[in-house]
C-alpha cells in the first residue's frame, strides 16, 4: 500500500490538503505535520513516510535554510515517524516480531488490540514532543507562504482513487478481525491482489519492495524459538525468580533496557532477547511484558543513528548532532513509562 501511494502521489496530495488546512502559521504547520507524520507511520515506514514528508516540504526547507522553525520541522517530522510506529502491528518490522512472539507464546493480539496500547502512546509522545518543541523553537515566527504546495499530476485520479478505497477497505477488515474472524496476514491479501490485478503495481515494483524486512521477523521469530528450545531462558529465568514479586519494576527495567538497547543497537534485536525473557519470568504477565517492550523499544529517537528517520533528517545538512538530544530525551524517558503504566491500566 506504501509502494502505490507514493506511485500515484497519493501521499504528497493527502499531505498537501493537511498543511493548506492547516495554514500559513509556524505553530500551525508545525502540529500539521507531525500528526500527518504520526498517521501515515500507522501504515508506512518510517522512512518511507520521512521520505514522503521531507519530498513535499524540501522546497520550504530550502527557503528557511538553518533556522530554528527549520529545526522544529525535521525534529517534528522524526520524532513523529517513531511515535507513529507504535500504532500498529504492521508499522514497523519490531511491532510483526513482538506479535509473532507473542503468538508463540500463546497470547493472542489482533490489529484492535495493537492499537489499543499503541495508538494512545504514540499519540500522547507525539502531542508532547509538539509542545515542547513548539516552546523551544517556534516563537514570533511570521506567517509563512504555502506556493511551495503546487506539484505535478503524475497519475490519473483513477488510480488514487482506488488505492485510496483498497486502504479503507483493508484497514476497515483489520479493525474489525474480532468480527468476521479474518486475519491480519490473510487480509493482507487484499491490497496484493487488487493492486497488481488493476496495473497499479507491476512486477518491478513488487520486486523492488523490502522482501528483507520479512528475512529480518523470520530471523526474530527463530531467535526467541531457539532460546526456548535450548532453555537457556529457563537458566535465566531460575537465576532472577525474585523479580516474581515485583513484576512491574521487573517490567519498567526491561522497557528501559529495550529503549536504551535501540537507541545504540537493533529495535529488533532487542525485543527478540528481552521480550521471551519477561514472559519467561513473568508468565502471569506475558501480554504487559511483551507490549510495553515492544514499544518501548520504539522510544529510541536520542542519536542520528537511532532509526531510518533521524538518518534521513540528518542527512539533509540542516540539524546538529545535539539537536537529536531533545527529543531523545523526552521519548526516552516518558516512552517506556508511560508504555508499562497504561498497559498496567489496561490490565485492570
Amino acid at each position: 500500500m506504501a509502494t502505490a501511494m507514493r506511485k500515484t502521489g497519493l501521499d504528497v496530495r493527502l499531505l498537501a490538503l493537511t498543511l493548506r488546512i492547516s495554514g500559513n502559521k509556524p505553530r500551525n504547520i508545525l502540529i500539521a505535520l507531525m500528526f500527518t507524520t504520526m498517521a501515515a507511520s500507522l501504515v508506512m515506514s518510517d522512512s518511507a513516510t520521512t521520505t514522503m514528508v521531507l519530498a513535499a516540504i524540501l522546497p520550504l526547507l530550502e527557503r528557511l535554510g538553518k533556522s530554528n522553525f527549520t529545526k522544529a520541522l525535521l525534529l517534528g517530522i522524526s520524532i513523529a515517524a517513531a511515535t507513529g510506529g507504535m500504532g500498529t502491528i504492521i508499522s514497523n518490522s519490531t511491532n510483526a516480531v513482538v506479535a509473532g512472539l507473542m503468538d508463540e507464546a500463546g497470547v493472542k493480539i489482533t490489529f484492535l488490540r495493537w492499537m489499543i496500547y499503541g495508538l494512545p502512546l504514540g499519540l500522547a509522545l507525539t502531542a508532547i514532543c509538539c509542545y515542547v518543541l513548539i516552546r523551544l523553537y517556534v516563537k514570533n515566527e511570521a506567517p509563512i507562504s504555502m506556493d511551495f504546495l503546487a506539484s505535478d499530476q503524475v497519475t490519473s485520479g483513477s488510480q488514487r482513487t482506488i488505492v485510496l478505497i483498497v486502504i479503507i477497505v483493508t484497514i476497515l477488515f483489520w479493525l474489525t478481525g474480532s468480527i468476521h474472524g479474518i486475519t491480519v496476514a490473510a487480509t493482507c491479501a487484499i491490497p496484493i491482489v487488487v493492486l497488481t490485478v488493476t496495473g497499479i503495481l507491476t512486477s518491478n515494483d513488487i520486486r523492488t519492495m523490502p522482501w528483507d524486512t520479512l528475512l529480518l521477523v523470520a530471523g526474530g521469530l527463530s531467535l526467541g524459538q531457539a532460546l526456548q528450545s535450548t532453555h537457556i531462558l529457563d537458566h535465566y529465568t531460575s537465576q532472577i525468580k525474585g523479580m516474581e514479586d515485583h513484576p512491574v519494576l521487573f517490567i519498567l527495567t526491561l522497557s528501559y533496557l529495550a529503549m536504551v538497547f535501540a537507541n545504540v543497537g537493533s529495535s529488533t534485536a532487542a525485543c527478540m532477547l528481552l521480550i521471551p525473557l519477561g514472559m519467561s519470568v513473568l508468565p502471569d504477565w506475558k501480554l504487559e511484558a511483551a507490549i510495553s517492550i515492544g514499544l518501548a523499544s520504539a522510544a529510541s529517537v536520542f542519536f542520528p543513528i537511532s532509526i531510518p528517520a533521524n538518518i534521513i533528517c540528518y542527512s539533509t545538512g540542516l540539524l546538529q548532532q545535539k539537536d537529536f538530544r531533545i527529543g531523545g530525551i523526552v521519548v526516552g524517558i516518558l516512552g517506556p513509562l508511560l508504555a508499562v503504566l497504561w498497559a498496567l491500566l489496561l490490565r485492570g
